[in-house]
């Protein structure tokens, strides 16, 4: 199996890179985040790469680092993601975004990309809440300080808060890691009115 490409970029297009290596060139379906980071043509690039076979065909996954297809062999888990599907998702939500938006519960970031309608967010989103709970939430959320293993579960007032974020404009996800922050500095026994504030001023940094 081939774990990792790295040679000339030959070409890009919509959803695919080829990648020569000494004279070989390999068609590599990609994100259009890992897209975005690959050099111009001719230039050096290197790919964490998932191979999948089937008896008809062999096809190869690029990945600009190992958060992304660690998450693409995540999503692909679950019944109704395949391949295109978990590409078309780390094309609008990079690593950390997504395991923000799982945490939350945020099925709406999840619905934003190609392919994937309310039910599969909810899918996705239900499926691989605990799979969520050991991995840190960025420097939003209270591992990024803390080191500790993030709990997606809220207590009611931290609850509550987020939902007022919401009721104000905010996505679930942004409003969830910002009262997960609010929590560690001022404590589990923050009162509702200053995790909202709190949570207001992580929102305007």
């Amino acid at each position: 199996m081939i774990a990792k490409l790295t040679g000339r970029l030959d070409s890009s297009g919509d959803g695919f890179a080829v990648i020569d290596v000494n004279g070989v060139g390999y068609l590599v379906f990609c994100s259009r985040r890992t897209l975005a980071r690959l050099p111009d043509a001719g230039a050096s690039a290197s790919l964490a790469i998932e191979t999948h076979v089937s008896q008809d065909h062999i096809h190869l996954y690029g990945f600009a680092d190992a958060a992304e297809r660690s998450w693409f062999r995540l999503l692909t888990t679950v019944q109704g993601v395949g391949a295109k599907v978990a590409l078309s998702i780390l094309s609008v939500l990079e690593p950390a975004q997504l395991v923000q938006a799982i945490a939350a519960q945020d099925k709406a970031a999840i619905a934003r990309a190609q392919g994937v309608g309310p039910k599969l967010a909810a899918r996705i989103a239900a499926e691989l809440k605990d799979k969520v709970g050991g991995m840190a939430l960025g420097p939003a959320a209270l591992a990024a300080s803390a080191g500790a293993a993030v709990t997606v579960d809220l207590d009611p007032a931290a609850a509550d808060a987020v939902s007022a974020l919401v009721n104000l404009g905010y996505r679930r996800s942004e409003a969830f890691g910002a009262v997960v922050e609010a929590q560690r500095r001022l404590g589990a026994r923050a009162p509702l009115d200053a995790l909202i504030r709190a949570g207001l001023q992580e929102l305007g940094t």
